[in-house]
């Protein structure tokens, strides 16, 4: 063990980088006009949506009148499309299909450029073709799509054209390596693509054509558009986000013409491929309730937090936690807590929280003793209940709004209570933790001076003006905007001010970021549109009511390994967008609540990124402690075990998601964090300061589950139990078992 009072002196801790934007292995970095180029498309795009949201024009911010300029806001459908449209764009630009080659290695003539360039032809031609439609329809032609004449010139002329061109860009991506700076010609091709997709679909779905979709009278074109357009939606999504919801998603459209042959509920009808597809590009799929949200809130939020680091806030959070919380006894891992928690509900995704702040707090952690698998845990712990912090929390709430038409300051109120069980259980784990390793505080002059923290007190305002606008009944996207615009005033006050290029680096930073959730939204639309169009959630729904007929706590127990299944591997929003497809409407059906249910499902797809075998946040934090990823999950999971209790205490007890009257709350809330309290200290076997024995545990385990039910006798069994508890460990001091004792020299 570590004392951090032998150390020399090295001066106080100061956060820096944690704003620093994090640079995956596979992603481009350019230079020279290169680098302006790219920068301007990220910035125009983020600033597109920004302008879009809030109902401008071009032409009411210059005066002037463009007639080719569209106006804000955009019909519907094409506005997502663009969004995709965009993405793709800059995400096949700036993410390579693999590893780069080193320097020096990639340069010269390559029989597989000569292939991209030249696929580069039919894709152009297919723009061209989707050019002549729109130009026809908007000249009076009435395009039917049954007309073998129009049906041979969208196959032919349009659809085969693209195809090719798109499975030729996807192949030569994987089998063609470039250095880190390079474009690759294979891209560029895969963004043409994408622009022939876009233009095609808005052509259509700008007519009578949207109608048709999933019938026998929609275009052909509408169809290959689609086979097009959910192959560069999933290699974008294998690039940004690893191959875990690819194989989801490949399962599922797998099962779209299979289900006709399976057995029991998994059972579905004949689909032929071209009404499928004709309509998962639609709002019954990847136009669908989660790119509404990517395309709104998401990137909204996205931009407020781009905004928010170039200010350098991120910094100020971590020095505002080390300055606040750094002398208590392991104070880097209560450090972890507050930062971890603050950034996960800005940022909204585990794994980037974790690489954000535990650069910095997972090696302190090491430093004054912690093992390195439990430091590693405490930070993915904490990085994963930021999505659960009001009143962002990540992007899944804003889903769930759009998924359940409940308000989302509804939604952020009724998350209060969870989130501090979740947080105040995780302090107390790491706090017992620090005890029985006999671990002080940080030095004084190790730390960053409060006083000078508070000083800088004012960087919480953006988000205080967030939170007030949103209760005083303002629009997410008002009150999202004015809290943007409140973290480029409040910058003037530091010293990193931010004048109009720190802004259009910002809005740079936010079309960058944006890529990653962009895709895995329009992902997750391809499953929601399965689920749709096979009606598989229903017959999922009817196999949790059959369980839920022998026992409703067998049906919830089955809910929730399903939502952990299908979120191991995949980042929260899309995890709780297919869960919320597959496993809510059940729970509803069982009579729970709608705001229970999908509040049950969002916890456990959350806590799925510390869940092993597979657990995405997990395995980030052991890359940087250096611990087994396993045992790290592992870890990682007993320190949050209290989130995969909570959820069972809102069936129970609905106060706990404030649906009750203020007393009901009140209590509610104290008994949970009391019940909380004796469940780390049965898991860390600390109690009445020391260490305890094993019958004390199990006891405290009994205690706490008593005190989370919530009903008044249970209170009491669990008040009676942890006072006797208490009562034979301070007096008879029964001697702990050998492994807990022996726990520090780990």
């Amino acid at each position: 063990m570590t004392d951090p009072h032998s150390a020399d002196p090295q001066g106080p801790i100061v956060a820096e980088g944690v704003d620093d934007e994090p640079v995956e292995g596979n992603r481009r970095i350019f230079t020279g006009r290169t680098y302006l180029v790219v920068a301007a498309m990220s910035a125009i795009y983020a600033f597109f949506h920004m302008a879009a949201l809030n109902g401008m024009s071009i032409g009411e911010l210059t005066g002037i009148r463009i007639p080719l300029l569209p106006t804000f806001p955009m019909e519907t459908w094409n506005f997502r499309i663009v969004h995709i449209a965009g993405a793709l764009i800059l995400g096949f630009t700036l993410y390579s299909a693999r590893g780069f080659v080193d320097e020096g290695t990639g340069q010269g003539r390559h029989p597989l450029d000569f292939v991209a360039w030249a696929a580069m032809i039919p894709a152009l031609y297919a723009i061209w073709t989707a050019w002549g439609i729109a130009s026809q329809i908007a000249s009076g032609v009435q395009w039917n799509g049954m007309s073998p004449e129009f049906k041979n010139l969208e196959i032919y002329h349009y659809g085969l054209p693209l195809v090719a061109a798109t499975a030729i860009g996807i192949v030569v991506g994987w089998l063609r390596g470039r250095e880190r700076g390079q474009v690759s010609p294979a891209d560029l091709l895969l963004s043409v693509c994408g622009v022939a997709v876009a233009i095609y679909l808005i052509t259509m779905y700008s007519t009578l054509m949207r109608n048709s979709t999933g019938t026998p009278f929609a275009p052909i074109g509408i169809s290959i558009a689609a086979v097009a357009g959910t192959a560069l939606i999933m290699e974008l999504t294998r690039r940004v986000a690893g191959l875990a919801l690819i194989v989801i998603s490949g399962i599922f459209l797998i099962y779209v013409f299979v289900g006709d042959m399976l057995p029991g509920f998994l059972n579905a009808p004949n689909i032929q491929w071209t009404r499928f597809f004709s309509q998962v590009y639609t709002d019954a799929g990847i136009l669908g309730p989660t790119t509404a949200v990517s395309s709104t809130y998401i990137i909204l939020f996205i931009i407020f937090a781009a905004f928010l680091q170039a200010s350098k806030v991120g910094d100020y959070f971590v020095n505002f936690a080390f300055a606040v919380a750094g002398r208590s006894r392991g104070g880097p891992a209560k450090v972890a807590i507050f930062a971890s928690g603050l950034m996960g509900m800005i940022n909204g995704t585990s794994a980037g929280n974790v690489v954000a702040t535990g650069s910095l707090t997972i090696p302190l952690m090491k430093k004054v003793g912690y093992p390195a698998r439990t430091a590693g845990a405490v930070e993915a712990a904490a990085s994963t209940g930021g999505q659960i912090m009001p009143p962002i929390m990540g992007a899944g709430a804003f889903i769930m709004a759009e998924i359940t038409g409940i308000p989302y300051t509804d939604i952020a109120v009724a998350a209060i209570i969870p989130a501090v069980l979740y947080f105040v259980s995780i302090y107390f784990m790491v706090d017992f933790e620090a005890a029985k390793l006999g671990m002080r505080g940080m030095r004084s002059e190790e730390l960053p001076k409060l006083r000078d923290m508070m000083r800088r007190v004012f960087l919480f305002i953006p988000i205080i003006i967030l939170i007030y606008a949103l209760f005083m009944g303002y629009s997410i996207i008002r009150a999202g905007t004015l809290a943007t615009a409140a973290a480029a005033v409040v910058s003037w006050f530091t010293p990193f001010r931010m004048g109009l290029r720190s802004i259009v680096k910002a809005f740079d930073l936010a079309g960058i970021m944006s890529i990653q959730i962009i895709a895995v939204c329009a992902c997750a639309g391809i499953i929601v549109g399965v689920i749709s169009l096979t009606g598989v959630g229903a017959r999922f729904s009817s196999v949790l009511l059959g369980l839920a007929e022998a026992s409703q706590f067998l049906a919830l127990f089955f809910a929730m390994c399903i939502a952990i299944l299908l979120g191991m591997g995949m980042p929260t929003t899309a995890a709780y967008a297919v869960a919320a497809s597959v496993v809510a409407p059940g729970l509803v059906q069982l009579g729970i609540p709608l705001l229970t249910a999908h509040f049950f499902v969002f916890y456990f797809a959350v806590v799925s990124a510390i869940t092993p075998p597979v657990a995405l946040a997990s395995y980030a934090a052991a890359g940087i402690s250096g611990a087994n990823p396993m045992e790290t999950s592992v870890a990682s999971f007993k320190i949050g075990i209290s989130a995969f209790i909570v959820p069972f205490m809102f069936f129970y007890n609905g106060a706990i998601l404030m649906d009750g009257t203020w007393f009901e709350v009140i209590r509610a809330g104290v008994t949970a964090v009391f019940g909380v309290y004796l469940l780390s200290s049965g898991m860390q076997g600390w109690f009445a300061g020391s260490l305890a024995a094993w019958f004390i545990r199990l006891g405290l385990v009994l205690a706490a589950l008593c005190m989370i039910a919530g009903g008044l006798v249970t209170d009491l069994i669990g008040i009676a139990i942890a006072a006797l508890i208490f009562v034979i460990q301070l007096k008879f001091r029964p001697a702990a078992d050998a492994q807990i004792a022996v726990r520090g020299s780990d």
